[in-house]
């Protein structure tokens, strides 16, 4: 039965993170977003928390929490800064769950363990300059030679790309595949940063999640083992729909956490500021925003935790969580706006923190999905269009 109380050891969670996130990130983020400056220090002290391997089994290196367990986690590390969420959902929604269903022993000894531990970390490599929404039109490609592929391409927008240790890549290995747009010939790969050939760079020009490392990768006839492979050679698209199933799931849990923040800001100041001789927050069109994100909160919390307790059941959760990314991100942008708003002229000014709430909203609406693919997504369920099958791997169950 779906149950919205929190556990204790999710409670102790939830305290935890704001613990020390009020302690440790809040009182720096805001000279480390004004420097465009990612604090590699806070990887150990995530790791140390068990943010880094939340939902990864102990006997992985993990703390064996749930899959609420990580939304929650989403939640507060957003609700700090959106850099600290965006770590989680690449190091542990995009990368480390998918090695959880598809990797093999092997490769869960040797890269899923030390990334559960934190010794490691990780990324996920899909998109190209080229190629988004449309992950068919992808053009990196895996040459197979003898026992190991030969991995040539790049790829841009990649959250810590100057930062990771491994990457999970997406390649076409079936070259007749891929002038047909046959997905089926995409094959998935770990590649580790000290490959001859593989280089990274951070880019410098983006406007929003200053604190975060954003960039691309390159690779120049990267010599990957054929043990490396993950899943089937041709299971790479659906490994990356499956990845995306978990990153959306933290993106919309963080987007709800941005929402709070915003909200907590301009109950804040509401309640401070004057204007004709009383509180803002006396004024009606006032209220009217402040109840407009409290809804949006409370629904945006409400769709992720269902979808939360969907993976525990180790149920098809796509739709789900589609919706929960959808709706969460779109009402953090109009949330960030509106806190903006409230503030007026001081919301323009880097003094106070909505305005990097504002920067930071946007790049969710766009990337795992934008909210025009959603909407799409939602409409083809609707109408029949759109079906789950079950794929070959699904989630672990934690009920």
């Amino acid at each position: 039965m779906f149950n919205l109380d929190l556990t204790e050891e999710q409670q102790l969670l939830e305290q935890s993170v704001r613990e020390w996130g009020t302690r440790a990130v809040a009182p720096r983020i805001h000279d480390l977003d004004r420097a465009h400056q990612f604090d590699r220090g806070l990887l150990p002290q995530m790791a140390e928390l068990g943010l880094l391997g939340s939902c990864i089994p102990q006997k992985y290196g993990g703390v064996g929490m749930d899959y609420v367990s990580l939304g929650i986690a989403s939640e507060e590390l957003e609700y700090l800064d959106t850099s600290l969420r965006v770590i989680v959902s690449v190091h542990v929604g995009l990368n480390s769950l998918t090695l959880l269903s598809w990797g093999t022993d092997d490769q869960k000894n040797r890269y899923l363990i030390p990334q559960a531990q934190g010794r490691k970390i990780a990324t996920y490599g899909l998109t190209e300059p080229s190629a988004g929404s449309d992950a068919r039109g992808i053009q990196s490609v895996a040459i197979k030679k003898s026992d190991r592929y030969v991995l040539t391409g790049e790829k841009m927008w990649i959250s810590l790309a100057d930062v990771a240790d491994n990457f999970l890549v997406f390649a076409w290995s079936d070259l007749e595949k891929k002038k047909q747009r046959d997905p089926n010939g995409i094959s998935a790969f770990i590649v580790e940063r000290s490959l001859k050939g593989f280089s990274s760079g951070t880019l410098k020009e983006k406007w929003g999640i200053l604190a975060g490392n954003t960039g691309f990768f390159k690779m120049d006839e990267v010599e990957v083992p054929r043990d490396n492979l993950v899943g089937r050679e041709g299971e790479g698209f659906k490994i990356a729909m499956f990845a995306l199933d978990q990153g959306r799931y933290t993106v919309a849990a963080g987007a709800t956490g941005l929402i709070r923040a915003c909200r907590d800001a301009s109950v804040s100041y509401a309640k401070q500021r004057k204007a004709f001789g009383v509180e803002i927050g006396s004024h009606q069109l006032v209220k009217e925003m402040l109840a407009q994100m409290e809804s949006d909160y409370q629904a945006s919390r409400l769709l992720w935790m269902r979808a939360g307790w969907l993976k525990n059941e180790g149920r098809r959760n796509t739709r789900e969580t589609g919706l929960a990314k959808w709706f969460a991100t779109v009402a953090s942008e109009r949330a960030a706006s509106d806190a903006v708003q409230i503030h007026g002229a001081n919301g323009y000014s880097d003094e106070y923190p909505v305005g990097r709430f504002y920067r930071n909203c946007k790049g969710a609406v766009i990337y795992e999905g934008t909210r025009e693919i959603h909407k799409v997504m939602q409409a083809d369920y609707l109408l029949g269009y759109r079906t789950d099958r079950p794929t070959r791997c699904e989630l672990p169950p934690y009920a």
